[in-house]
């Protein structure tokens, strides 16, 4: 082979109208994806080694290249460092292209430290003001609703993740007497608002199922936040004319849920309501075992996380469910684009689930949490 022809087995010549423009397509130019991991307290270690089991056995059978940074955030890093959220960190965060996350919280640390200092700081100061819930019941998966199956359970809720109640706004009037008073305040921008409606109507359109997108809320008495929730979801939404509008109380919702859950496509709401709504969908999808979700700013970095907690009475037993770690990384695949590995991995957890999983619940599942790992691993190198 002369020197031309060798050239030309690594790279591609594309003729312009006035320049030559040369295409590489070596392997050295493929885009290395940089993924902070944050294994985290409890059985969260264990989970996210599944799934870089599983991200690692997608690599070796694709172009996918990932590079992992490793971060001990969490419990035990408090407890040994009085550590929490080192601006260092933070910097450094900020520059990875993805965050994958095992569990925070751990049983030594008062509630609240952890949750506030680093979850919930992680979400402010990334700007994750997305939470992105599918809740989809896979063929072979339990649901306890009656006579609801795969097509029926197939929505995505939309969350606004950095304001409402949990934005911190409020205090106490003479704390600790008998006149106590705690006031507890809901924080909606408009710009806050906006961007997390405009993201769910693309988020509807692009997912291109049913097209259409419900606001969840309650407006008949909470009707100052909604009323502008509400206001907003028309005024974008005429951007939108092929996307078709629904509104229901958030009490409906729950309802709806339950009764008819094919009802939805795609739900966007506050983060109070969207945090409860979620649970019930990780409910009726099968449980805490399958239930993965991201934390997205659509410009900058996004964090994925397994939704089950840390389970710390889980921890070292080898019986906690890897299934929601692993779906998490799937999910960041999708983020990263990287279409025919995110593709690969969902079909292995399908055919497990399918196959050889008996039950998402932790202990039951009929294999350990590293069997669970190597099966996906194995179907995803068939």
């Amino acid at each position: 082979m002369d020197a031309t022809n060798a050239m030309n087995a690594r790279h591609r010549k594309f003729l312009m109208p006035n320049a030559q423009c040369l295409i590489l397509e070596s392997e050295d130019f493929m885009k290395t994806h940089k993924v902070a991991v944050i294994p985290g307290d409890g059985t969260g270690p264990e989970v996210i080694a599944e799934a870089l089991k599983a991200l690692n056995a997608v690599s070796k059978k694709t172009d996918l290249k990932l590079k992992f940074v490793h971060y001990d955030l969490g419990g035990e890093r408090y407890l040994k460092k009085g550590e929490l959220l080192p601006d260092s960190v933070l910097a450094e965060l900020k520059t990875m292209d993805a965050v994958l996350l095992g569990a925070i919280g751990h049983p030594k640390v008062k509630p609240g430290i952890l949750e506030t200092e680093v979850l919930l700081k992680l979400r402010f100061e990334l700007d994750l003001y997305i939470n992105l819930r599918p809740v989809v019941l896979y063929p072979g998966v339990y649901t306890p609703l009656r006579d609801k199956g795969p097509d029926d359970i197939d929505f995505v809720v939309v969350r606004e993740n950095t304001e409402g109640l949990y934005a911190g706004g409020g205090g106490f009037l003479k704390k600790g007497s008998a006149e106590e008073v705690a006031i507890q305040e809901s924080v909606n921008t408009r710009k806050g608002v906006e961007r997390c409606i405009r993201f769910a109507f693309e988020y509807c359109r692009k997912r291109n199922r049913r097209k259409k997108l419900t606001l969840c809320g309650k407006t008949n008495v909470l009707t100052y936040a909604w009323n502008l929730w509400e206001r907003v979801f028309h005024d974008v939404g005429r951007e939108y004319p092929d996307v078709e509008k629904d509104y229901a109380h958030v009490d409906a919702i729950c309802m709806w849920m339950v009764k008819n859950p094919e009802f939805f496509d795609v739900i966007v709401t506050d983060n109070m309501f969207g945090d409860i709504i979620t649970d019930l969908g990780a409910m009726i999808q099968g449980g805490m075992g399958i239930a993965a979700g991201g934390n997205i700013n659509p410009k900058g970095v996004a964090m994925f996380e397994p939704i089950g907690g840390s389970a710390p009475k889980y921890t070292g037993l080898n019986k906690i469910n890897p299934l929601a770690a692993i779906c998490a990384a799937q999910m960041m695949l999708e983020y990263l684009k990287e279409k025919k590995a995110a593709s690969l991995l969902l079909k292995a957890v399908k055919k497990a689930l399918k196959n050889d999983i008996r039950s998402l619940d932790a202990g039951r599942m009929g294999l350990g949490t590293r069997e669970v790992g190597d099966l996906i691993v194995k179907y995803i190198k068939e």
